[in-house]
């Protein structure tokens, strides 16, 4: 009997964690959101709109023109950086090395690094910026536009940047934005923090595994 309880417990244990995990994690979605109510079969419903990264247009550092639509279908991180940048830029960067490493075979996968010094940072210096680095192709890409156009997409990121200070610095973030196919943002991560770097891969993951993003391709 003993055997039979123990045996049974077990099996209860065990379905019970089963049916736990059966249920996909899932990331928030961050920034504002708003109620829509629209008429389906003649009943009103209301859905939820959040807000998403809206259209732009930069040059990458092999010249390429990257608009919004080059990442449509693609999970995506975004940060903002300047090549001259003594303090956190190359901790950033370095630390963004290993996102690169661990998702650059994967082409539904981008990184994208807006230059908030645009007179500097032209694309033959955004080019050499990327050797230095060592990465090549497509999943990482430095991105060159004007002042205005990245000072206000940084606000869509949620990103305080700033033009150069008294003392002739700019002022920046060094957060790492993950934003899903839908263009919407859905963690935030600082990107001189190397546990916070590897909370940003583990989300990468479980981002890739949500039904709206596996089907959204």
């Amino acid at each position: 009997m003993k055997n039979i309880i123990c045996a049974l417990i077990i099996i209860a244990l065990y379905s019970s964690c089963k049916s736990g995990n059966s249920t996909p994690a899932t990331l928030p979605i961050l920034g504002n959101r708003e109620p829509v109510t629209k008429t389906v079969n003649g009943k009103p419903v209301t859905d939820t709109v959040y807000s998403t990264i809206p259209a732009f247009k930069f040059v990458n550092q092999y010249a390429d023109t990257i608009t919004n639509k080059s990442l449509d279908g693609k999970i995506y991180v975004a940060d903002f950086f300047f090549t001259t940048c003594p303090s956190i830029c190359p901790v950033m960067h370095r630390n963004m090395l290993n996102v690169y490493k661990e998702f650059k075979a994967d082409d539904n996968f981008r990184i994208i690094s807006h230059t908030i010094d645009p007179k500097y940072d032209t694309v033959p210096v955004l080019k050499k910026y990327a050797d230095k680095l060592g990465i090549s192709g497509n999943t990482w890409w430095l991105l060159h536009g004007t002042k205005e156009d990245t000072y206000q997409i940084a606000k869509k990121y949620l990103v305080s940047v700033q033009e150069k200070n008294p003392q002739g610095e700019y002022i920046h973030d060094g957060y790492f934005i993950l934003v899903d196919k839908q263009k919407r943002l859905r963690g935030t991560y600082d990107g001189t923090d190397p546990a916070q770097v590897t909370k940003l891969i583990a989300d990468i993951k479980t981002l890739k595994t949500e039904p709206d993003q596996v089907a959204a391709k």
